[in-house]
């Protein structure tokens, strides 16, 4: 919702539209809960723009129809368009990959897949979702009931099962068999953050996560929390400013500074030697030469 009131309900809609849902979305604060109606077909074209690196691919029921004869009766126009910036797509991948292990579809792996997912359950009083894809293949599983009565159970719990025992099966065919990690595009970064602080993890942090951002947008700080300071990486450091410069200056605790520094004569006045040398002891010759100065 917050993240919808920043960049505008308009935005949100044009987007949508974009990637193929349809026209009876309005640029309402009801958009960012999901509260409009659409169907998985649309769901299923809309979910391409993450599976294809920004791009949308319009679905249709049949590629080709061939005649007894082999010959083409019917031949299906793919249609293809440019919505998302493929980095922000592939971030959102990692969003959704994340999802399935830790999320709400925290019990896909647990079902037989083993092979790398992403997706996104949905629930609402009547009905349950749950969209995902491979590199290879999407697949999008709608629960209710006709007449639109409640079905009081979580996407979790009603469209993933049958999600999973789908894309299990499916991807048994060679056709969809070799699945692979989803490939970040030229300007992505990853970086070792600590979780907690979000920041660079430090040999210290407890849990440290590999994250990916958009180029310029990383994390440059060492992580606060476990050692890490104010401290930053290596060509963006600060000098230290205010009381942490001052502690940093006095050492740890309350030693005082430097010795030399803190017992220095004041402006003009020539300092004394620390250990002044003791007088020579003069020998018995020195002595009868200055009785006879």
């Amino acid at each position: 919702m917050k993240v919808a009131e920043e960049i505008g309900y308009d935005a949100v809609v044009d987007l949508a539209r974009k990637a193929g849902l349809n026209m009876d979305i309005q640029p309402t604060p009801a958009v960012a809960l999901g509260s409009y109606e659409v169907t998985p077909l649309e769901i299923a074209g809309a979910y391409t723009i993450y599976a294809n690196h920004g791009i949308y691919s319009k679905p249709y029921f049949l590629s080709s129809i061939l005649s007894d004869r082999a010959s083409n009766v019917f031949d299906a126009q793919a249609e293809h368009r440019a919505v998302l910036d493929p980095r922000v797509a592939f971030l959102m991948d990692q969003l959704l990959e994340e999802v399935v292990r830790s999320g709400t579809g925290a019990g896909m792996y647990g079902r037989g897949i083993n092979f790398p997912v992403a997706g996104k359950t949905g629930t609402s009083d009547h009905d349950g979702w749950f969209a995902g894809f491979t590199s290879r293949l999407i697949c999008v599983v709608w629960v209710g009931f006709d007449d639109n009565r409640p079905l009081n159970l979580e996407g979790a719990h009603s469209a993933l099962p049958v999600w999973a025992e789908f894309m299990k099966r499916a991807h048994e065919h060679r056709e969809y068999r070799n699945v692979s990690e989803f490939e970040a595009p030229a300007g992505v970064v990853s970086a070792q953050i600590d979780p907690a602080s979000g920041q660079l993890a430090t040999a210290a942090c407890p849990k440290v996560r590999t994250e990916y951002f958009i180029e310029g947008t990383q994390p440059v700080e060492m992580c606060q929390l476990h050692g890490g300071g104010g401290t930053q990486v290596a060509s963006w450091e600060t000098a230290p400013s205010g009381q942490a410069a001052r502690d940093r200056s006095a050492g740890a605790g309350n030693q005082p500074r430097d010795r030399a520094a803190q017992d220095a004569p004041a402006q003009g006045q020539e300092q004394a030697p620390a250990n002044p040398p003791k007088p020579k002891k003069k020998s018995l010759l020195d002595r009868l030469r200055s009785i006879f100065k």
